[in-house]
């Protein structure tokens, strides 16, 4: 029995000295991080303005993930609107000479990119040099890095240039071979996200869909690379489709590199450039340490507000993504914040609860009375992402933003024949003809069905009706072009439903003009978290389990899963959301 105690004992005495080395441990990183910030930073005479992207670019600071680990501004995460401000800085900043581009892989959205390619075609203009170098390059890197007058490639390297295409999956059989039954109730024929539970094929009309978004984006983004590398259209297509890019000597030959060298050559190349003797050093300088030299010169008494409205939208209350709860807080505090003279919205969302997106509409109406509110589109704004945007003055949307869907769905699974193949049923004891109207195991009464469909058409008409109103067109115009589909951002502002063609930093030019703001800081809401924030927001068992779930099987394949797992959400709430995240990988 005492050597039993003893054991005990010394195993609470472990786990106790254990806690007090981590919470020891925990200070000291805090204490880094902290020291790491403060240090001033000074950007050196001849200095080269370099995009490595080890640094994560967001659009908003709720994408932020926590890490403790980031004691400098070379690893901290740095939002695309200050990417694009520093690059506008360096096009006038004496110590800055050039940029270097050397980007591999890209963690960006395809507007993000859009953004950052147009900053640099921007900054050309001021006679400085731009270069790129790349090993193993993507797709969407390559995107970016065409735009320089110089690419280099390593050469062994090779330049994964191969167009656009998507995959869709299909449920039915699954579902059918299991006996997992799924009631769909959705209001037009482009409305996809739920035509994975209900046939085997892509039916007509999501092709068609699926093949104009493609095709809209891949002319926008092949005709820059191939402006840019002054190759001919046609040649450029054969270029792609033989997948030249991925040899480097024939990547060569098609002008999609202009040498192929190693990064030490790479590097001696720029100090040649800035006519550095061969003893001085090359001066790279991150964004994100560029940015931090600036930054806290920037305080002034006015402010236009950039609200983030990042990623699904759901009930409740959460930092990430779009809660309504929390986001209702953020739009009340920019209503009685007097500092704040005009609000730009950054939508960055493919929609989700159409209650959620109501309730937030409602609260950007009461502060479109108080003050000018501007929209701006990132990668999407569709469904309820779009439905949000009725409150604007005027709507910014990027060529390649997925706009639009405007369409009403909801899902209801049962697992009724699943249950009966394994000896499993149930009985119902009720007060009333439908208090158990939709069950697990014996699916939606018809009843049910027909309640839920009048509500999803009624959600539709209220749908149509704020668009009417914002877009100032009828009913009969917004039911063509909506019935679910997604446009892309230049057919968009074709068809009516966004009023012009830019980005975040026009949008916040716009609405500072529009109050006559000559001076005026930029502040982000929700504010940014800071590291012990980040890292503590989430440790709730649901949320660590959640992160791990979604690193394994992938960001798009988590929120199908949890469309599909989440009964309480299917059954009671109508979606609008939106299928598609298209990436060029």
């Amino acid at each position: 029995m005492k050597s039993f105690f003893k054991n005990v004992l010394a195993n609470i005495v472990a786990i106790v000295l254990l806690c007090v080395v981590f919470f020891f441990f925990f200070i000291m990183m805090l204490v880094f991080s902290t020291m790491g910030s403060d240090k001033s930073v000074v950007v050196k005479k001849n200095s080269v303005l370099t995009i490595n992207l080890k640094t994560n670019i967001i659009d908003s600071p709720t994408e932020e993930q926590g890490n403790l680990f980031a004691i400098n501004e070379q690893n901290k995460s740095i939002l695309i609107y200050d990417a694009i401000d520093a690059i506008h800085k360096a096009k006038n900043d004496n110590n800055i000479k050039g940029i270097s581009i050397e980007a591999d892989n890209l963690n960006a959205g395809i507007t993000q990119i859009d953004d950052l390619r147009n900053a640099i075609s921007d900054f050309k203009k001021s006679g400085k040099f731009v270069y790129a170098y790349g090993n193993t390059v993507s797709q969407a890197s390559y995107y970016l890095g065409s735009v320089a007058d110089q690419y280099y490639l390593n050469p062994s390297g090779m330049i994964e240039l191969k167009g656009l295409a998507t995959e869709v999956t299909f449920l039915k059989d699954f579902a059918d071979k299991y006996g997992i039954g799924i009631e769909v109730i959705r209001h037009g024929k482009f409305k996809s996200a739920v035509e994975p539970f209900l046939r085997n094929d892509i039916s007509p009309e999501n092709k068609e869909q699926l093949s104009t978004l493609l095709k809209d984006i891949w002319k926008n983004t092949s005709s820059k690379m191939a402006a840019s590398r002054k190759i001919d259209t046609a040649q450029f297509r054969i270029v792609v489709d033989s997948l030249y890019g991925m040899i480097p000597e024939l990547g060569l030959k098609n002008k999609l590199a202009d040498k192929l060298i190693q990064k030490t050559e790479y590097d001696e190349l720029i100090k040649s450039k800035l006519n550095l003797k061969e003893k001085e050093n090359l001066n790279k300088i991150s964004l994100g340490k560029y940015i931090a030299s600036y930054s806290e010169d920037q305080k002034s008494g006015d402010k236009v507000a950039v609200l983030y409205a990042s990623g699904s939208i759901s009930g409740g209350e959460n930092y990430n993504e779009i809660h309504a709860e929390n986001y209702i807080k953020y739009v009340k505090e920019l209503q009685e914040n007097d500092k704040v003279k005009a609000v730009v919205l950054r939508i960055n969302s493919p929609g989700g609860s159409a209650n959620a997106s109501d309730e937030i509409l409602f609260e950007l109406q009461q502060l479109k009375k108080k003050k000018p509110l501007i929209v701006s589109f990132g990668d999407y704004a569709a469904s309820g992402g779009y439905y949000i945007a009725m409150a604007a003055d005027k709507i910014y949307s990027e060529p390649n933003t997925l706009t639009g869907s405007i369409g009403v769905f909801g899902v209801i699974p049962y697992f009724k024949d699943i249950a009966n193949k394994n000896g499993i049923h149930s009985e119902i004891v009720a007060t009333n003809a439908n208090s158990k109207y939709y069950s697990s195991l014996n699916g939606i009464s018809p009843y049910g069905v027909s309640v839920i469909t009048k509500n999803v058409e009624g959600t539709y008409k209220r749908f149509v009706h704020f668009v009417t109103q914002n877009r100032k067109k009828t009913f009969d115009q917004i039911d063509t072009i909506g019935g679910g589909r997604v446009w892309s951002g230049t057919r968009a502002k074709l068809i009516g439903l966004v009023d012009e063609l830019g980005t975040l930093n026009d949008a916040v030019k716009f609405a500072a003009q529009k109050v006559g703001l000559k001076s005026y800081e930029v502040s982000s809401y929700p504010k940014r978290m800071t590291p012990f924030e980040q890292v503590f927001k989430g440790l709730k068992e649901d949320d660590i389990s959640a992160r791990v779930i979604k690193n394994k099987i992938g960001k798009a394949n988590y929120e199908t899963m949890q469309q599909i797992m989440e009964e309480r959400k299917l059954q009671s709430e109508v979606k609008m959301e939106m299928p598609y995240q298209i990436k060029i990988n």
